[in-house]
């Protein structure tokens, strides 16, 4: 079973790197992009073969580890299908 999380800093939280990266393509001319918002990526291969559990078990690891939940949100999916 495939998972891929992605994390992103909570609306209002200050990014210094996307605003580094959003100056850095405007000094190379691309001037229409009006915000940068950064975050993680990650991809897990699970051998659960139980959806639910997996389900489950990539929540903790979001909450314990993966992810600052206090400035941080994510979002996973499992098998190509968005977790609720």
């Amino acid at each position: 079973m495939q998972a891929r999380i992605h994390v992103t800093l909570k609306n209002g939280v200050l990014d210094p790197q996307g605003k580094a990266i959003h100056h850095a393509l405007a000094g190379l001319g691309f001037a229409g992009v009006e915000d940068v918002r950064q975050g993680k990526y990650l991809e897990l291969e699970l051998a659960d073969q139980d959806r639910a559990a997996a389900e489950q078990q990539l929540r903790q690891m979001c909450e314990q580890l993966l992810a600052n939940t206090v400035i941080e949100s994510y979002a996973i999916e499992l098998d190509g299908e968005a977790v609720a």
